[in-house]
């Protein structure tokens, strides 16, 4: 496919990269990913956690550890009564957010994790109320809890914030894209043109958009001749030509020329809303995926609650009422998830730290778990295995001198900041060519540039130029951007450009077939630049010229097949990055690219994907080991507690559950830290 030879005389890039870079966003609506755990805000989650971490202190240092004296331990008269005080203030600012998480999880009819914290916060805090008024003001000997929950409490909530730390997005794709629409829109009435908010626009207006504006709405050119950037549909770099009748994008850059445009869709009906309506949708079918420490903790919740249910039915008529509570706050002691509520959020702060060093920004630790399985890699074309930076690859001269040639184009295209008029320039002076002055420099909209050399005319247009214009001339078979040098009408020269693979893209797609997975182009670039690509990289799968919502489909096609994982940079990207198993933002592309993506690449070596595939895979089985350890020994200590081996004389001491829960959470502390980066 021809492309056209545009020149402006402005820089697009400006104007496309007018997205917000606050990062405000970040301070609220980014929620545990637990699926009971509604949005939090991160800096309330930190006062929270350190108040309770402070309150922490002195509780466990005037507390006995489950009866037990602590070297550190410190007791004097009336301290029961003060851990008794500080824990009731510890419960109110520490449990909020398990409680708040709780409702949501049996209001969805999934308890989980948060479920289970819960149960295991308010079963050791009014125990150990209990415990302490039966004691001090009846003068029975019971032990209270509140060094674990103190402990509890505190480890949750760090595993907490560890957790949504790591799960923290860069920002919002969804405002990111309304940051691609201008915020008023030149409307015409009658021979007057009125600034007027895009929320207002309806069907039927009709509005004018200047040189460098970005498009309100979807419509119909009525008046006018320009080109307009529409990278966010294709991804390619290519400005298209716009004249009466043809269609227009809201949120695609008007070239340098002034169109007028009758709007047929507009707000969420329009293009751009219906990207933002698709990139939801596939966000929160991601969102919704339950986690493997969220089925584990959903399974120690009913175990628990079983077990302890069971527990009180049988114990009360055995051996009374104060025994069987006894017991059945011993059982749901046990289940209390110490080392289940970090075994997972430890490993994945060790899998984000290795990964950062490695060049790549986790940001969603649930889709890390498709890595093990992945069978696709599904990757854009141009700046994802190219650099996006057009090259000369071909150049030919008919009848002329060639240095001569070169030297024309480079003085016509020498004040252009368009990629391929700077491509010709580097070209020329690559080449030493002779440097021209060129004088009534014109842009023609739609086809090319011209200007005055040395008192002749001449022309650098597209193959559409010379058909519109009925010239003579021989078609130049090439893939990529083609444009003839004309001197009266004659063509004098003919240069082909086109964008050139990253040097790391072979080798990384080599090392996909190495590991069983599938390499798969999907591009909204032409047939034959997408397979010339292909072929160079050994890809066999290719689809060209797919629109966003066409990678969408692709993506979930494959997904029917096996776990997918999706590589781009563009916005047409986004709404595939956020569909797919795992995805992967190119850190130099565009920002809703990267807010849409797991993980953002931070520079453009490809083999650290690989890297970071492989890095998932033993953080995958790391999870795995630590929930074992985490959850694992309740298989066991639940049913003795609950005294399923009474009969034969053995009950279990709570001190030595107590003993093993700490230790749990010491061993997954120790198992996360072994996770190497190779």
């Amino acid at each position: 496919m021809n492309m056209n030879h545009n020149h402006m005389n402005m820089n697009y890039q400006e104007t496309q990269e007018k997205t917000e870079h606050s990062m405000s966003n970040m301070n609220h609506s980014h929620g545990h990913e637990h699926s009971g755990m509604p949005s939090m805000n991160m800096s309330d989650m930190k006062r929270r956690f350190w108040w309770s971490f402070y309150l922490m202190i002195p509780i466990i240092i005037i507390t006995p550890f489950m009866g037990l004296t602590l070297p550190f331990t410190f007791t004097f008269p009336g301290s029961t009564w003060l851990s008794a005080l500080l824990s009731t203030v510890l419960y109110f600012i520490g449990s909020k957010p398990f409680w708040d998480g709780a409702r949501r999880e049996i209001h969805d009819r999934k308890p989980a994790m948060m479920s289970l914290v819960t149960v295991g916060l308010n079963v050791t805090f009014w125990y150990s109320i209990y415990a302490v008024l039966l004691t001090e003001l009846f003068h029975f000997h019971m032990m209270n809890f509140f060094w674990e929950f103190a402990t509890l409490i505190v480890i949750m909530l760090l595993g907490h914030q560890i957790e949504m730390s790591v799960t923290m997005r860069a920002g919002d794709a969804t405002s990111k894209l309304r940051n691609l629409m201008p915020s008023i829109a030149h409307v015409k009435h009658g021979d007057m043109l009125m600034d007027m908010s895009i929320d207002t626009l309806a069907p039927g207006m009709i509005v004018q958009v200047l040189a460098g504006e970005s498009f309100p709405a979807d419509g119909i050119v009525t008046n006018g001749i320009s080109q307009v950037d529409e990278s966010l549909m294709t991804g390619e770099s290519r400005l298209v030509d716009k004249k009466n009748n043809d269609q227009i994008f809201g949120g695609t850059i008007n070239g340098n020329g002034t169109l007028e445009v009758k709007l047929t869709a507009v707000g969420d009906s329009s293009f751009l809303g219906q990207l933002k309506a698709t990139l939801l949708s596939s966000e929160n079918q991601k969102s919704n995926v339950e986690t493997l420490a969220d089925k584990v903790a959903g399974w120690l919740f009913w175990v628990a609650l079983i077990f302890a249910g069971g527990a009180l039915i049988i114990w009360t008529p055995l051996r009374g009422v104060g025994f069987a509570i006894n017991i059945a706050a011993t059982v749901l002691v046990i289940a209390c998830p110490h080392a289940l509520g970090l075994a997972v959020p430890l490993v994945i702060d060790r899998t984000k730290s290795i990964a950062a060093r490695q060049g790549i920004l986790i940001k969603n630790r649930k889709a890390l778990v498709a890595a093990k399985h992945l069978k696709f890699a599904l990757m854009d074309k141009t700046g994802t295995l190219t650099t996006g930076n057009f090259t000369v690859k071909q150049f030919k001269v008919y009848n002329f001198d060639s240095n001569q040639a070169l030297g024309i184009m480079q003085a016509l295209d020498q004040q252009s900041t368009h990629p391929l008029a700077k491509s010709i320039v580097a070209y020329a002076q690559l080449h030493h060519a002779p440097t021209l002055a060129a004088s009534h420099v014109e842009n023609i909209a739609g086809y090319g540039i011209s200007g005055v050399i040395n008192n002749q005319s001449y022309t650098l247009a597209s193959e559409k130029y010379l058909e519109e214009k009925q010239l003579a001339y021989v078609p130049f078979k090439s893939e990529g951007s083609i444009s003839y040098l004309l001197e009266n009408n004659q063509v004098i020269a003919v240069i082909a450009q086109g964008d050139n693979i990253k040097s790391s893209a072979s080798e990384f797609v080599q090392s996909l077939l190495e590991k069983g997975i599938t390499p798969v182009m999907i591009t909204g670039d032409n047939i034959l630049s997408a397979k010339k690509i292909a072929n160079e990289l050994n890809i066999s799968d290719v689809h060209a010229k797919v629109s966003p919502q066409d990678k969408i489909n692709i993506v979930s096609h494959y997904q029917k097949q096996g776990a997918t994982v999706m590589i781009g940079d563009g916005i047409n990207d986004a709404p595939a990055l956020a569909q797919a198993d795992l995805s992967i933002a190119i850190g130099a592309g565009t920002e809703v690219a990267q807010a849409s993506a797991d993980a953002v690449l931070v520079s453009d070596h490809l083999l650290n994907i690989i890297h970071f595939i492989n890095l998932a895979q033993r953080s995958n089985t790391k999870q795995i080991q630590n929930l074992w350890w985490g959850a694992g020994y309740n298989v066991i200590a639940i049913p003795l507690a609950a005294g399923v081996l009474s009969f034969a004389g053995f009950m279990l001491n709570p001190m030595i559950a107590a003993i093993i829960m700490s230790m749990s959470t010491i061993i997954v502390a120790i198992n996360a830290l072994l996770l190497k980066s190779q």
